[in-house]
């Protein structure tokens, strides 16, 4: 069955992910790069790429010999992504596709990353036989899921906000995000073929803009906060960012703004 991913995005909301998710992603990224040992030449698949994050920075790192393709199923997404696209690297290559019926050759990369996207994949082990599929025997594998969410102080905010203005079957939804865990990602990765599997927990203090403006404008870059305006208006959005503020107050500087912890599960494999 084809992989229709629970975040979905419409409208203007992938700029929105752009800007807003760029702060906490940034540091993960790099981290799933560096688990894959990328060196120049090497041809690299952004999986559930996004808007392009790890994509981009994978380009820097593979070089002018290098190649890289993204890959996924929000068109929104990826329209933005080869918007954002750098031309000082050789063309990143970005195809709307869902995981588990990629459009690529067999044993086609050295390397596979996925950056917070496989928690949603609703075949899980689909998508770890398709991506096995295109990466080349001794190639690697590396993805970024998020830790227990009582680990993260802006999602627990977060969550009891859309549980408060959007209810309990939005609330249900955001706790998809929060589903790979480290026994059920490296199940999937050993069934589909892949060895050497490891998950350990890496950790980043994040430095975000004042939360006044900040939350209100994450959360409408989400699934969640695009549901929360669909059923209870935009204002129910602002009261729900506002709610995230007020969450983290002890957190926040006088300024407004907050240095916060976020962890991930990172899960590696090789083919």
């Amino acid at each position: 069955m084809a992989d229709e991913t629970g975040f979905q995005l419409k409208g203007s909301a992938p700029e929105r992910y752009e800007q807003y998710a760029a702060p906490f992603m940034a540091p993960f990224v790099e981290a799933v790069l560096d688990a894959v040992d990328l060196f120049p030449g090497a041809t690299v698949l952004d999986l559930a790429c996004g808007t392009g994050f790890a994509a981009r920075a994978a380009a820097a790192r593979v070089g002018p010999a290098g190649r890289v393709s993204g890959a996924d199923v929000n068109d929104g997404m990826v329209r933005v992504a080869r918007e954002r696209a750098p031309r000082m690297y050789p063309d990143i290559a970005f195809t709307a596709a869902p995981a588990d019926k990629l459009p690529y050759e067999n044993a086609t990369f050295d390397a596979v990353v996925c950056q917070q996207g496989v928690q949603f994949f609703p075949d899980l082990d689909a998508a770890f036989t398709e991506t096995a599929r295109v990466t080349r025997p001794g190639g690697r594998f590396a993805a970024t899921t998020w830790a227990a969410r009582n680990l993260i102080p802006y999602f627990v905010a977060q969550y009891e906000a859309v549980k408060e203005y959007g209810g309990p079957e939005i609330a249900a939804d955001y706790e998809g995000a929060f589903s790979g865990t480290a026994e059920r990602l490296t199940t999937a990765l050993r069934t589909a073929g892949f060895h050497d599997v490891t998950c350990r927990e890496v950790s980043f203090g994040i430095a975000f803009p004042p939360l006044a403006e900040y939350a209100p404008g994450q959360l409408s870059s989400t699934s969640w906060g695009q549901a929360i305006v669909d059923n209870e208006g935009d204002d129910a959005l602002v009261r729900a960012g506002r709610a995230v503020h007020e969450h983290l107050a002890d957190r926040t500087a006088p300024d407004g703004s907050a240095t916060l912890p976020f962890t991930a599960n990172l899960v590696t494999g090789v083919r």
